[in-house]
């Protein structure tokens, strides 16, 4: 027997029923690779994110804002709106793990409840029940027979189809602008201007004028409520 192996088993028996030191930095190594992957995909980040860039795609502006900016708006709302979830996870599994009153197989469940219980109020039952179906599953009675498995997918569905649903409510008077812009110009002579020198000053006027960002922000928030 090798000594790293030696050691390693030594760790396991001396450890109990809980994970080697070993095993719980490769846990934790493992958890941090993973963490951008379930920022962008289990929190409220997609559909922020997909709204802030369909205002920018409406408003035709290049580089205001930057993608950065969207990005780092996005983080401060996701934050912001997952706090509550983030509190609950510390309270009901962190704190008690590192107080060594539950193993690491409980803290993870424990974990999981109130961030599957976010998931599962933002998923439509269609989007559920197709993964359902497509692993030919029956369907669950109760919220917590529903696996991360299946939550997780069908999370992400949903909140593509709500975003794109925002992202076309938020395009449409931008494109009533175009449009119209467009028929003015056509009806003058005018086409030689291109109606992109007309239009985004009256779109930048009418978001402003409509306190577009606060209107936005807060139905990002209250889509979450």
């Amino acid at each position: 027997m090798t000594p790293d192996l030696a050691a390693t088993l030594t760790g396991m028996t001396s450890a109990g029923p809980g994970l080697a030191p070993q095993l719980k930095i490769l846990a934790v190594l493992t958890l941090l690779s993973l963490l951008p992957a379930i920022v962008l995909t289990m929190t409220s980040f997609t559909r922020t994110a997909i709204v802030l860039s369909f205002v920018k795609q409406g408003l035709g502006t290049q580089q205001a804002p930057p993608s950065q900016v969207l990005v780092g708006i996005a983080l401060f709302i996701t934050a912001f709106t997952m706090a509550p979830i983030a509190t609950t996870i510390a309270k009901e599994a962190y704190d008690p793990y590192v107080a060594g009153k539950i193993d690491e197989a409980t803290a993870m469940d424990r974990a999981i409840v109130p961030l599957r219980a976010f998931m599962l109020r933002q998923t439509r039952e269609a989007d559920l029940s197709l993964f359902y179906q497509t692993a030919n599953a029956p369907m669950p009675r109760a919220e917590e027979d529903v696996s991360m498995r299946m939550a997780a997918p069908a999370f992400v569905v949903s909140e593509l189809t709500t975003a794109f649903q925002m992202g076309v409510m938020v395009l449409l008077p931008f494109l009533v602008i175009d449009l119209i812009v467009a028929s003015v110009l056509m009806s003058l002579g005018m086409m030689m201007m291109p109606p992109q020198s007309i239009s985004l000053p009256l779109k930048l006027l009418l978001f402003v004028a409509v306190d577009g960002w606060h209107l936005l922000v807060g139905s990002l928030l209250r889509s979450f409520a």
